[in-house]
Formats: structure tokens, C-alpha cells, sequence
């Protein structure tokens, strides 16, 4: 009998079925002496939509919300249907005696796999494969150490009241509010408290009022000193400032105590993906989504990091022993960082990151001990994989050591301090790959207690309180890490949701949010947008998903729950304007028009639901780059056809300068599927493919 694997992706699929021996090629799935690999195309499945159920939803009506069904249907997505039923029908062949769940092993993963089984209601065993990379030492072993499907039951439930619970508030909210203010209005379980943490920043920033206040600057001998008070510097009135600075002026210094201490700081430990997206973000500017996808490559095409969806940021016991493995992977480009630590036969000095009460799912991201060529990565995939390496390599590093002093004098009853910094160990900052600062350069070593110093030069500096900036991603990563909104997986998602639905613009990597943003906020419950409350629902899921909770209580609370925010929408007095109305009327109904922000230029829409008028406010944006600022174009229309133009550049070019170079990306790979009939052709160039097909022809 033959066992039936499933994976998420097509590429995916084709690596299991390298490894295990699957020669025979079809277009929906690979098989071979003792497996057939197949795939999903990300899902396959979802969740019924109101029309669905009953076809008067289709239209939205608010007297008829909330929508709640009694038992949550599943339907096949019809896009990708003839895919899930390639697996319907391998699913019934007399030879297939188990399923394999290859898909990513996490909660959504878990949820592709069993939904599809659902739907074609399985009922011969389930194993399931849990690796956490992509070489083909840890498929072999995942393989050789397949796990019962039944262990993964309880993952598979929390998948499911998390969907369930995403589908009930956010589309009912999201219904109730479109309907009943007439402006497509988004809300939901996780994006409206996360947009409600980026409107919190912007009203302290709004209720901020500057201050002035003054520092002051004396030298105390050939020392650089500062005023302080109980660990305060800043002078919050100038006369008192100019009295302490002509107080300290030509007097005598007296030290009155010399502190000296030895810290340490430990290594770090290895990055989960949330942090590794904050890091991403403050070095490269990396937006969340980014760092995701380009992590995403770095562990399926190219195999050197572990699974990328982790919340862990420890490693297991049992992994100990593949530490030097690892270092000979990387060594073809950190030689000279990863050499003493493989003397050491790979020893790692930061014991702690062994700790397997730490590791959930998956643990930390670290490299794989595939060989690597770097030449084949992309300037972002090396950005990315040099922070994950360097932070790996600092466990094999001793700590950072160093020594602080502190000088502490008396002027007339008033304080000076001087302090210095002197590296004693450099340790794992050898690795990190940071500009470290300096060592102080001052000395105070030669400091006696008790003597006397002359005050030269007194400097008073004049400055102004600043409010706090407006976040980051790095900053809204780590407050949804914090209050436990969403999962490593899917934070990056929420906040491209809450910028393409317009509430929050992204503007030099800061945050910023919309007036459609601000009025959102005050329409929806106090409820939906705490992030605190938000964070209980996810703890919920994750100890449903450990098995200690219960997922009919979770999924009850979140009916009633929906319930009752749909009845204070529909009840609410609150008024809304449409942050984009104009003051030109559709030439079709006579209703104001809206003027939206696209990829093309801004367009204007009708804001009657039931007419679909729409027309560019700005000429169309071309994908024609110009020559010399490599802005998109834009394309009209003119007495001698068409054309480009770039207004900043002042560069217009005829439509037909412009030759057709070859065939798209898209075009290509289309090409090389219709010549490459064999899996063992799959990465040969098109122009090989096309000799040999004409060969093959003669």
C-alpha cells in the first residue's frame, strides 16, 4: 500500500518528492514505489460566505445581520477545485492506504491539511510529518520518525475557532458598519486593536507640549563633566540654570567618589521570526511582509535557515550535538567568525539556549547545515541570512565584558559626574556584526578621592522636550508581541490589512493613521479595540491548542460576543463622513464621488453602492520605468498613438520605442511547464527546453 503526502506548495512537493524517490511525474502530483506527494495551493478550502447559506445575503442589508450560523460550513475554493480534486481522487485509489500531513507545521498549516480531509471525508489513518527545514537530512528523518495524526488533533481545533471567530466578528462588524455608514469600513479581532495602538501614540503625540529646559557642561580639570541632581540633568528653569552655571564657574572641585564596576552582558539568543522582523525593520527597513517572504525563501528554495514561523527563540537539548554541523555549513562565507568555534568542536558557551520547556512548535531560527554558496542568494536574502548567522554565532562566543566608572564630584553643594566605559572581554561583539561605540576616551583611572580639581569652561545648553515618535513596524511588532495580538505567522498580514484598507498610511517607515482611521476607531466597541482583551482570546486559542482548553465555550462567547457588537452598531447615534467624498457627482446617479489611492494613480469612485461608476483622476501609471528617475510612466493616449511621459523628468518616449524584449517571468515559466513534461527537466532554461522539443519534432 501506498501513503498519500500532502504539501502546501507545488515547490515543496517537489522536494519531498526528490527525496523519497517519486519519479513518475502528473501534472497534479508525483509518485513513486512507496509514496504519492501532492500538494495544496496554499487553501483549498474555507469557510462557507453568507451566500452560501442563504443567496439574500448576497446583498447587505443591515436589518439582517448578524449572520450566524448554527454549524460553520466548508466549501471547495473555486479557483484552485481542480487541484483539491486531483486529491479527491488519488484519495479513492484501492492502493492509498494512509495520509501523510506534510503541510508547514504550524496551526495553519494543520488547518490546509485537515479541512481537505474533512471535505473528503478520510477515514483511513493519518500520520503527520513535523520538521523544522527543508534539507533532505531532515525530511529523511522526519519521514523515519512520523508522528500519529491524532497527537495534532487539538492544534487542528484551535485552527478552527480562530478562523471561526476571525469570520463571525469581522464580517459581521465589518457588514454592520459598511451598511450602516454607507464607506467600506474593515474591523476585526486582531487589526482594530492594532490600529488602535497606532491612534493611542499619535494622541500622545497630539497632547504633547514642548518644553524647554537646559543642560549644563563644565570641565573639571582635562575631564568633560556634567550637572546632575538625583539622576537628573535637565534644568527645567533658565534662571535657575544661570545661577548654577556662575555658581560652578572658576570654583574647586572636590571628588568625592570614585566608583568602579565589572558587568557583564550575556550572548543573545537566536531570533524568533517577530524579533528578527524588528531587527529587520531598524537596520534595513524592512516592512514586516518583507522580511517574511524574503525569510520564506532563505528556508524552502534555498534550505539554510530553520522553519521561519517560530515564537521560540531556544533550542532543544537533543540539538546540541548538530551545533558543528551547522558551523561547517556556513564556513564558505564566515570563515574566519565561525573557525574558533568549531576548535572548540562546535561548544556553544550560552548554555541557556538549551532549554526544551522553551520550545513550543518549533524552536528558534538558526542556520541548517546545508552548504552555503552565496553568490545564489538576492542583496535582501544576505542582509537577512547575515543577521540570523551572526546572532547564531554569538552562542559560541564568551560574554561581553566590560567595566564602568563613575566620578562623582562637589562644587558648592552642587554635582558633577564623569563617566567611562572600558572593554575588558570584546566577547560575542566580535560577531554581531554592529558598529559597537567607542571606549570612552577619557580617562579617569588617574583620579584621586578626595583632591581637588580647577572648573574651567561652565556650557549651558538649551533644548526642547520632543513628543515621541510615531511607530515603527518594529515598534507595533513588539506591542503586538507584547499584548499576544495575532501569531509570528500572521502579524505581518495584519498590518498590511490595516494599510491597505487605508485606516493606517506608511510614511518614511514610521506609522501614521488616516481620518478614516481616527473615525473608525470611535464607531466600533471599546471591546474590539483592546488589545488586553484581544490577548485573552489568543491565550484561549493557544491553550486550546495544548489541549487544556475548550473550544465550545470559546466558540459560544464569540457568537454571543458577535451578537452584541452588531447590536450596538445597528443601535448607535454616531455620526461618519467619508474621508475621501469630493465635491464632483457621478455623471450616472448623481451621487459625490470618492477619490482613491490605487498602484495606478488616484481614481475616482462613485459612493453609491449600487453604481459602479469609476474613472483616473491621474493619467494611468505605465510599467514603463523612466530613463532617468526609474518612476513608473504615465501612458496617454495622442494624435500619433500612444505614449509615455514622465512630467518631473520632462521624458516622453513613443509607445513603440520600446520593443517587446522576449517573453514575461510569467510567460516563461507557462513554457517551460508545457516543454518540461519530466520532473528531471524541471530547472533547465527555456532555450535548452525548445532545442530539445524541435529535436524531438525532427
Amino acid at each position: 500500500m501506498k501513503s498519500l503526502v500532502l504539501a502546501e506548495k507545488p515547490s515543496v512537493a517537489r522536494e519531498l518528492a526528490r527525496v523519497l524517490g517519486c519519479n513518475k511525474t502528473n501534472k497534479s502530483y508525483f509518485e513513486g514505489n512507496q509514496y504519492i506527494v501532492t500538494w495544496a495551493l496554499g487553501h483549498l478550502i474555507e469557510l462557507k460566505m453568507p451566500e452560501n447559506y442563504d443567496p439574500k445575503y448576497k446583498v447587505w442589508k443591515l436589518e439582517e445581520l448578524p449572520i450566524i450560523p448554527d454549524k460553520m460550513g466548508l466549501k471547495v475554493i473555486k479557483q484552485t477545485s481542480h487541484q483539491f480534486k486531483a486529491i479527491e481522487h488519488l484519495a479513492e485509489r484501492k492502493d492509498v492506504g494512509e495520509f501523510i500531513i506534510a503541510t508547514d507545521a504550524g496551526r495553519e498549516g494543520e488547518l490546509v491539511a485537515r479541512w481537505i480531509l474533512e471535505r473528503i471525508k478520510w477515514k483511513k489513518p493519518i500520520k503527520r510529518l513535523w520538521i523544522s527545514s527543508q534539507t533532505d537530512r531532515a525530511i529523511k528523518d522526519g519521514f523515519k520518525n512520523l508522528k500519529p495524526g491524532k497527537q495534532f488533533e487539538d492544534l487542528y481545533e484551535s485552527a478552527v475557532c480562530r478562523s471561526e471567530a476571525d469570520w463571525l466578528i469581522g464580517l459581521n462588524v465589518s457588514r454592520a458598519l459598511t451598511t450602516k455608514f454607507k464607506d467600506p469600513l474593515s474591523a476585526g479581532r486582531v487589526q482594530t486593536p492594532t490600529l488602535a495602538m497606532v491612534l493611542e501614540r499619535e494622541d500622545e503625540i497630539n497632547k504633547f507640549v514642548p518644553k524647554e529646559y537646559w543642560t549644563i557642561q563644565a570641565k573639571v580639570g582635562s575631564l568633560n563633566a556634567e550637572w546632575e541632581h538625583k539622576g537628573e540633568k535637565r534644568i527645567f528653569s533658565k534662571e535657575k540654570a544661570e545661577q548654577i552655571q556662575k555658581k560652578l564657574s572658576n570654583k574647586k572641585a572636590i571628588l568625592k567618589s570614585i566608583d568602579r564596576k565589572q558587568k557583564s552582558e550575556p550572548q543573545p539568543l537566536p531570533y524568533d521570526l517577530t524579533e528578527l522582523q524588528r531587527d529587520a525593520n531598524k537596520r534595513f527597513g524592512f516592512s514586516a511582509k518583507k522580511t517574511s517572504n524574503v525569510l520564506q525563501g532563505l528556508y524552502e528554495q534555498h534550505k539554510l535557515v530553520t522553519y521561519p514561523r517560530t515564537d521560540s527563540r531556544y533550542l532543544t537539548t537533543d540539538m546540541e550535538a548538530t551545533m558543528a554541523d551547522r558551523l561547517q555549513g556556513i564556513m564558505s562565507g564566515y570563515r574566519d567568525e565561525a573557525k574558533p568555534a568549531l576548535a572548540q568542536k562546535g561548544k556553544v558557551q550560552a548554555r541557556r539556549v538549551f532549554n526544551n520547556e522553551k520550545v513550543t512548535d518549533h524552536h528558534a531560527i538558526i542556520p541548517t547545515e546545508e552548504r552555503l554558496h552565496l553568490a545564489d542568494l538576492s542583496p535582501d536574502e544576505r542582509k537577512l541570512y547575515d543577521l540570523i548567522v551572526r546572532r547564531f554565532l554569538a552562542l559560541f562566543y564568551p560574554a561581553y565584558q566590560y567595566e564602568v566608572i563613575h566620578a562623582n564630584f562637589d562644587v558648592e553643594d552642587e554635582s558633577l559626574s564623569a563617566r567611562e566605559t572600558n572593554i575588558l572581554e570584546l566577547g560575542f561583539k566580535k560577531v554581531l556584526g554592529k558598529d559597537e561605540d567607542d571606549a570612552a576616551t577619557q580617562s579617569l583611572g588617574h583620579l584621586e578621592k578626595g583632591k581637588s580639581y580647577s572648573v574651567g569652561q561652565v556650557t549651558l545648553n538649551k533644548k526642547m522636550t520632543e513628543p515621541p515618535l510615531r511607530l515603527s513596524e518594529s515598534d507595533i511588532l513588539a506591542k503586538m508581541e507584547k499584548f499576544g495580538l495575532g501569531t509570528p505567522a500572521t502579524r505581518a498580514e495584519i498590518i498590511e490589512r490595516i494599510i491597505s484598507s487605508e485606516v493606517v498610511e506608511r510614511q518614511n517607515g514610521r506609522l501614521y493613521p488616516t481620518k478614516k482611521g481616527k473615525q473608525l476607531i470611535d464607531l466600533v466597541n471599546d471591546e474590539l479595540t483592546s488589545p488586553e482583551l484581544t490577548a485573552k482570546w489568543e491565550k484561549e486559542l493557544e491553550e486550546i491548542a495544548r489541549g487544556k482548553g475548550d473550544p465550545k465555550a470559546f466558540k459560544k462567547r464569540i457568537r454571543e460576543q458577535t451578537a452584541r457588537l452588531v447590536s450596538e452598531i445597528k443601535t448607535s447615534d454616531k455620526t461618519y463622513r467619508a474621508h475621501n467624498l469630493t465635491g464632483s457627482k457621478c455623471p450616472e446617479c448623481g451621487e459625490f464621488m470618492k477619490e482613491r489611492k490605487t498602484k495606478d494613480g488616484r481614481i475616482l469612485v462613485c459612493s453609491s453602492p449600487e453604481c459602479s461608476f469609476r474613472k483616473h483622476k491621474d493619467p494611468k501609471l505605465s510599467q514603463r520605468r523612466c530613463p532617468q528617475c526609474h518612476k513608473r510612466m504615465e501612458i496617454h493616449n495622442g494624435k500619433a498613438g500612444a505614449y509615455f511621459q514622465c512630467r518631473p523628468c520632462n521624458v516622453v518616449e513613443k509607445a513603440e520605442d520600446k520593443k517587446k524584449k522576449g517573453v514575461s517571468k510569467r510567460e516563461e515559466r507557462k513554457l517551460k511547464e508545457k516543454y518540461s513534461p519530466s520532473q528531471e527537466n524541471f530547472g533547465t532554461s527555456l532555450g535548452d527546453l525548445l532545442k530539445a522539443a524541435m529535436e524531438d519534432k525532427d
